[in-house]
């Protein structure tokens, strides 16, 4: 009788012992990410296509490897301050592993403060041009300012175009591309006759615009974003002015189009390709990503996909599962260690194939694109076209 006891108790043992060692299978640790973007204020006309790229990204994928990715949003309302706080909120209170965000560029460099700080991977769906320290703890989806600009300047050579008027938002997005233009006019032989600026939330440029019309310019160009940016356009056709017009690829977006109107007819710019996804060629491998995005776009929003920024959200999302596939193999979700593995995952990815570019980071800069990520398109009837 004590010996059938004794088995018993040592079956009860053996069986917890089973259960216990189960456990971190069963109930492994969910991926939390937080994704912070501007709903109202003057960035919402991005910050919305940015909501609806992360939610096609659940779409497409929620979980790796039986693991759900747990996702928090919190709206910065269009401000650098708020997008900080976030942040902080959504490391502190909600432990997440990862923060994709925001907007715009002031406030992504607002939460790449918090991001080094805390030591949080921050994938930034705007520009944050950051490099050497400040760019350990941060990727950029979209493509630097000087790749894309090159593209037009290229362009700008072949159609004679020998000067060039600038008006671009006064924050650090209107920098970079001034910047980028004083790098890649020189050799093309175009010189650059103004450097106007204007804040997001102006109502006019008329002011400025006056000024750029004065000095003939043969082409203008403008570095800003979304529904502010066709200020700059409604004003030169109000001014009657019939030089070539420029943009980047900041403004492929469709409330963009809706506000500009006939001023931006004809208007070239930079884009990544999943703009024209079905204009590719078969043979180029962003093609099938950039249609699988659409249809995962068209499930979640029960709408199609017509602008460029809902698949750089899109893109931040294949760029954190990739990258946390990988980690996992080193650390559980919602440890520091993780949070460090996850880093380094990020920070080594290789050929990933998205919407927009074939990603490929490093330790002493924000960026992971090159030339497949650009393409040259017209706008054409309200529909961009793509530029041979």
């Amino acid at each position: 009788m004590k010996s059938l006891r004794t088995l018993r108790g040592l079956a009860a043992t053996v069986t917890t012992a089973a259960l216990m060692a189960a456990l971190p299978a069963a109930y492994a640790a969910d991926y939390t990410v937080g994704f912070v973007t501007s709903l109202v204020g003057p960035v919402s006309s991005l910050g919305i296509p940015y909501q609806k790229g992360i939610q096609a990204g659940q779409a497409y994928q929620s979980e790796i490897d039986g693991r759900k990715v747990r996702l928090i949003q919190l709206d910065d309302a269009s401000d650098p301050s708020t997008a900080a706080r976030n942040a902080r909120k959504l490391i502190e209170e909600d432990k997440v592993d990862a923060i994709i965000g925001t907007a715009g560029s002031p406030g992504a460099l607002a939460i790449a403060a918090v991001a080094r700080e805390s030591k949080t991977p921050l994938i930034s769906i705007a520009h944050a041009s950051l490099s050497g320290a400040e760019a350990e703890w941060v990727v950029t989806v979209p493509q630097p300012a000087t790749l894309m600009i090159s593209a037009v300047v290229d362009h700008m050579k072949k159609e004679g175009v020998k000067t060039l008027g600038y008006i671009g938002f006064s924050d650090a997005w209107g920098d970079q591309v001034y910047e980028a233009l004083q790098k890649t006019t020189p050799d093309a032989g175009i010189k650059v006759v103004s450097n106007e600026r204007y804040a997001r939330g102006d109502t006019s440029v008329a002011g400025q615009v006056l000024k750029i019309v004065s000095q003939h310019p043969d082409a203008v160009i403008t570095g800003n974003s979304g529904t502010p940016g066709a200020l700059p356009y409604l004003a030169l056709a109000d001014r009657g002015y019939k030089g070539k017009l420029y943009g980047t690829h900041a403004l492929i977006n469709p409330a963009f189009i809706n506000v500009a109107r006939s001023s931006v007819e004809g208007l070239l710019a930079p884009t990544g390709p999943v703009i024209v996804a079905e204009q590719l060629p078969e043979s180029n491998p962003i093609r099938k990503v950039a249609l699988a995005y659409r249809d995962a776009y068209q499930k979640a929003n029960n709408a199609p996909a017509e602008d460029a920024f809902s698949a750089y959200s899109f893109d931040a999302w294949l760029i954190f599962l990739d990258a946390a596939k990988r980690a996992s193999a080193k650390a559980e979700p919602g440890t520091p260690e993780f949070r460090q593995a996850l880093r380094d995952a990020i920070k080594s990815t290789k050929e990933l194939v998205g919407t927009h570019a074939v990603y490929n980071f490093h330790e002493d800069t924000t960026y992971g694109t090159d030339e497949r990520s650009r393409v040259v398109v017209r706008l054409e009837k309200g529909r961009w076209k793509l530029v041979p």
